[in-house]
């Protein structure tokens, strides 16, 4: 039986997902951001000579995603006769195809949603849940619900959302902070966790909005509510000032999730800065490069909770040899006919082959501009 397949057609897809509710959080606060109303969805399907189909994605918040579809349509045509079991070089290619922009940022952004798709193929070439095609240490990881408890949400509906996501099955609820007035900050979590109680994993993310001082005096003053952890206190490149509130809190710091290559990562890492390291697979270049990320982050005995995409961050959250978090948004759900299942506070990894996903014909409905190259056999 031969190992070798080759790359024949690759569609790229622009999707504009609506959000239902503008979204706001500490950035929008302070003026540097204005609400979030979509999310821009980068889509690659690929398949090969020998009837092996993949799908993976990427996105962008606010600014980036014309650029990021862009990018990847210059690209893809690198792929066509290429044997899709070469993930790696594949991946290398693409960079240096590239690489007068760079190999951060926008630049690999946009090889994210190739790579993915690439290692869904072959998930589904083995017929394997992409966890176990990895080798998983679990087959299901902790959840925790962010979506619930934005900013721009008034506190009762908060807590109406906590209450809902733990009856759902959902395990931690994470609540932003950063508002310009820290009273308002600490009444929320306050009132979160004297609801929801002692027993609840609960954490705060006050999306980089912080200075140094506050930072402290805040990180100080929430030790009370025995957070799971804050993330984001500080600029996401201020290495040094996240690692003095690391030494300095009982309370972990995690970041990470701003960073998009695995060289920012590996100097935060260098630097004390985290406690619980919050990579983005979509961010970071998709697949191979979250790997490689994962064995240093795992040396370093470093916990692992990757940011949103949950349908990607399940599958290698399950692989990470210390126990994880995934991050539960349901935002991106109608784009895909499948659901994923949580139960007694765990997201279950699925037992369909890849990434388990398809996509729905909402998805169909919310493409903005689509490319192919090559044919389908």
């Amino acid at each position: 039986m031969t190992t070798t397949d080759t790359i024949t057609w690759i569609r790229l897809s622009s999707v504009r997902l609506p959000l239902a509710t503008p979204i706001s959080d500490a950035k929008v606060l302070t003026g540097r951001q204005k609400p979030m109303t979509e999310v821009a969805m980068l889509f690659a399907e690929i398949a090969t000579a020998g009837g092996h189909e993949g799908l993976g994605f990427g996105y962008s918040k606010r600014a980036g995603g014309p650029g990021q579809y862009a990018h990847a349509r210059e690209i893809a045509p690198e792929l066509l006769g290429e044997d899709p079991n070469d993930i790696a070089r594949i991946w290398d290619k693409l960079v240096w195809a590239g690489a007068s922009v760079g190999r951060s940022g926008l630049a690999t952004q946009a090889i994210a949603a190739i790579d993915i798709a690439l290692w869904d193929l072959k998930a589904k070439r083995a017929g394997l849940p992409l966890a176990k095609l990895l080798g998983a240490h679990r087959d299901s990881v902790r959840c925790y619900n962010t979506s619930g408890g934005f900013l721009h949400t008034p506190i009762d509906e908060v807590i109406a959302n906590a209450t809902a996501s733990l009856e759902r099955g959902i395990g931690g609820i994470k609540l932003k902070v950063g508002h310009p007035d820290s009273r308002v900050d600490l009444s929320r979590v306050k009132a979160v966790r004297e609801k929801v109680g002692e027993h609840v994993p609960l954490m705060v993310d006050a999306n980089q909005q912080w200075d140094r001082a506050t930072a402290q005096r805040l990180g100080r003053e929430l030790e009370q509510f025995h957070l799971v952890w804050i993330e984001e206190p500080l600029d996401a490149y201020d290495h040094a000032g996240h690692a003095a509130l690391a030494a300095s809190l009982d309370t972990p710091i995690a970041t990470g999730e701003m960073l998009t290559s695995v060289a920012e990562h590996a100097e935060l890492i260098r630097a004390g800065a985290a406690d619980i390291l919050q990579p983005d697979a979509p961010r970071i270049g998709g697949i191979t490069p979250f790997l490689r990320l994962a064995a240093l982050a795992d040396h370093h005995r470093l916990q692992l909770a990757p940011h949103f995409a949950m349908e990607i961050h399940l599958h290698l959250a399950a692989c990470y040899p210390q126990e994880p978090w995934v991050e539960h948004f349901e935002w991106l759900e109608p784009l895909f006919n499948e659901r994923l299942e949580i139960r007694d506070g765990r997201m279950i990894v699925p037992g369909r082959p890849g990434l388990g996903i398809t996509l729905s014909d909402q998805a169909a409905a919310w493409t903005v501009d689509h490319c192919e190259f090559g044919a389908r056999t």
